[in-house]
């Protein structure tokens, strides 16, 4: 045991990392065990022992936003297979984790959502689940962008119209996209909750770390549909762990601005 882990957080690490992962054997000692140790038991007694039992964030919560992060930020499928393998064990649907990966084309692009969807087939495959494709719901009476634009005010309020707004002289069409595919085909489909999904969002913004405008409209968002500011700040402390403490910070910095103008 690293000796500056403190026990009674190493302890309960260990208990919360068995929930997650399904075993009590901490698979991350064993892969670690020959060459570093001691990054075993800081991510044992800190992220799973300190992080993971804060209040704020359910368990299939922060798989959620762990899953999120993990895919938008690419190249770390292994982590990624681990951590969608622990949001099932937690509660977490099949049919959500795959809504969070197609919900990520938006804000990570395609690949990141291609990517992620391989590492939940593969974890699906592994644990004999099989996802029934989910429907997305009949298309709003009305045109397409007007149903769009209607989910838009609805989660992101006049933040998001004067994103839109911006656009016009540039690049117009790239704000009927972002209205038509992103709010009124993406948002518009089942899986997920519109709190999820502003959730997943933040999460994979945050995580990112390039996208403080948009980071901070979706901040907005998530507590236009009903998700909360403790729910905001837990997710950017659970991202610290994935994505870094630089992250977080600017991440916080920037929900504070929101929090104070919401």
């Amino acid at each position: 045991m690293n000796p500056h882990t403190l026990p009674h957080t190493l302890s309960l690490g260990r208990a919360r990392l068995a929930a997650i992962e399904g075993s009590a054997d901490a698979s991350i000692l064993d892969a670690l065990g020959d060459i570093a140790p001691d990054l075993a038991s800081l991510a044992i007694g800190f992220v799973y022992g300190e992080i993971y039992p804060r209040a704020g964030l359910s368990l299939p919560e922060r798989q959620l936003v762990t899953v999120a992060a993990l895919a938008a930020m690419g190249g770390l499928a292994p982590q990624l297979e681990f951590h969608l393998a622990g949001a099932l064990n937690v509660g977490c649907q099949p049919a959500e984790l795959v809504e969070a990966m197609i919900h990520l084309a938006v804000y990570a692009g395609f690949p990141a959502a291609l990517n992620g969807i391989a590492a939940a087939r593969a974890v699906f495959a592994r644990a004999g689940v099989v996802v029934a494709a989910a429907a997305a719901r009949p298309a709003a009476a009305g045109s397409r962008y007007e149903a769009g634009l209607a989910r838009l005010r609805e989660i992101d309020g006049e933040a998001g119209v004067r994103v839109i707004a911006s656009l016009q002289d540039i690049a117009p069409d790239l704000g009927r996209f972002i209205i038509e595919f992103a709010f009124g085909d993406i948002y518009a489909r089942p899986g997920l909750d519109l709190a999820s999904r502003e959730l997943v969002t933040v999460a994979a913004l945050a995580a990112m770390g390039s996208a403080t405008p948009q980071l901070k409209v979706h901040m907005h968002g998530l507590l236009n549909v009903g998700g909360t500011r403790q729910q905001l700040v837990e997710a950017i402390i659970q991202i610290a762990a994935y994505a870094g403490f630089p992250r977080a910070i600017n991440a916080a910095l920037a929900a504070r601005e929101v929090v104070a103008a919401h």
